[in-house]
């Protein structure tokens, strides 16, 4: 399916995008085709299928879910130094992992008396062009809340219950220049979700079309 087409074959007053912090469901953006991006990102269109809130202690951020034309899933959020850019979000299983890295390595980022220092072993398929030779830890356990909602258009609870976000632990890893990363989501339950990232300018996105 091409998104672009999709859309353009009905006939409404559209919304006007002038920036990514303006996606909301069924939006579309067009990547550009730099070789600086991963190959399975250049020049690929993406429709948000979801937006979330991650809430932490001193701020809270925006979660775009992007599906792909072949059905793949992605992950947008902004980040803000002393400009804005953008942070890519690729979803990782336990075999993508046991690949990059040592598990023994690997399990020394959750403890805390000492950061850990992870070098890559192999790609997979997956993780070709996400990925750097080496990580430092950065973050240790930041507590934050997940809450499936838009805080944009609805605010977010600050009672327990059962509008509260999900709360998990958050781990996080970059490389030396910053510019790659890993996160790493522990949920109370146990489970973890672990997340390659890649943060680039907001040029990468070359095309938006607003869904409604």
């Amino acid at each position: 399916m091409n998104f672009i087409k999709k859309m353009f074959g009905e006939k409404k007053v559209q919304r006007q995008l002038n920036s990514p912090k303006d996606l909301t469901t069924d939006d579309i953006i067009v990547l550009t085709d730099s070789f600086a991006l991963p190959e399975n990102l250049r020049q690929q269109q993406y429709q948000v299928s979801k937006v979330n809130t991650y809430e932490f202690e001193h701020k809270t951020q925006l979660e775009w879910m992007l599906i792909g034309t072949d059905d793949t899933e992605l992950y947008l959020s902004l980040e803000d130094d002393d400009k804005p850019y953008l942070k890519f979000s690729l979803k990782i299983n336990r075999s993508d992992v046991e690949k990059l890295f040592d598990l023994d390595d690997f399990s020394i980022v959750f403890e805390e008396d000492q950061p850990a220092f992870l070098n890559k072993k192999q790609d997979s398929a997956l993780t070709s062009g996400w990925t750097s030779e080496q990580y430092q830890q950065h973050g240790f356990a930041q507590v934050g809340y997940f809450h499936k909602k838009d805080h944009r258009q609805e605010a977010l609870s600050e009672f327990n219950g059962k509008e509260a976000g999900e709360p998990f632990e958050l781990y996080t890893l970059y490389d030396q220049n910053e510019d790659r990363g890993i996160d790493i989501e522990v949920w109370d339950d146990g489970d973890t979700d672990i997340f390659l990232t890649l943060f680039r300018p907001l040029s990468d996105i070359t095309d938006m079309y607003p869904g409604s």
